[in-house]
């Protein structure tokens, strides 16, 4: 999904400013909605994938004037109308208006530093070999999907070479949508600054991405379609 969230290596949104000695929160309701996205999500009743497709699938212009935990509050508030915990009259009322029922799965405060340490997962057991290994050239498809991926705008269609293989992998482009996990392998993917944004960039650069391998193709491959196509 091309979102207003994907705007790694864009220019035009000024420096990047570190605040220095930056609190965790800078208001107290900041915390709260930390905590009603985590103890709703412990529901069980969407995944990690589509609780992220819901705060990113946003008009840039509400994206870009909100703050970082108003996106996470409005795409919480679409998973619960969502999933028919509350309805959308209930959140314009700020209250319940019918009897709820009860939940499934509660997180008791007991049981938060448990569930926050365990976390949830992702790795799966591969059903097939690998298609790359490390030090392979290899080439990120060229593509514009209009629901959830993982894979940033800067890197599609550039060359890398792999890195690391990472293991198999929860598929977030089918997870976020109800489709299923759909695992597979996983790789960490280098790239020079120049490959991804040209011989202006500092030629010391490198960027590394997590790449799914259905984003990738060999480079031969890639080389190869190039001249079939021109």
């Amino acid at each position: 999904m091309n979102g207003p969230h994907d705007v790694g290596g864009m220019m035009g949104f000024g420096p990047v400013d570190p605040e220095h000695n930056e609190p965790i929160f800078h208001a107290p309701w900041e915390e709260r909605a930390l905590g009603m996205a985590l103890c709703a999500g412990a529901l069980g009743k969407w995944t990690l994938d589509e609780s992220r497709h819901a705060r990113e699938d946003r008009h840039p212009a509400d994206y870009y004037s909100s703050s970082y935990y108003e996106i996470w509050i409005k795409g919480l508030e679409r998973l619960l109308v969502r999933h028919e915990v509350v309805t959308e009259d209930e959140l314009a009322a700020g209250r319940s208006l019918v009897e709820a029922k009860p939940p499934e799965r509660i997180l008791a405060a007991e049981r938060v530093p448990r569930a926050l340490a365990s976390g949830g997962p992702v790795d799966r057991e591969p059903t097939q070999p690998a298609r790359f290994e490390v030090g392979d050239a290899v080439a990120v498809r060229e593509m514009n999907p209009s629901t959830h991926t993982r894979l940033p705008r800067y890197a599609r269609g550039k060359r890398g070479t792999v890195e690391t293989v990472a293991g198999c992998h929860i598929f977030p482009d089918t997870h976020a949508h109800g489709l299923g996990e759909q695992p597979h392998w996983l790789y960490t993917v280098e790239f020079s600054g120049t490959e991804l944004w040209g011989a202006d960039a500092d030629p010391t650069l490198s960027v590394t991405i997590d790449a799914w391998e259905p984003y990738l193709v060999a480079a031969s491959t890639a080389q190869a379609d190039a001249v079939v196509s021109s």
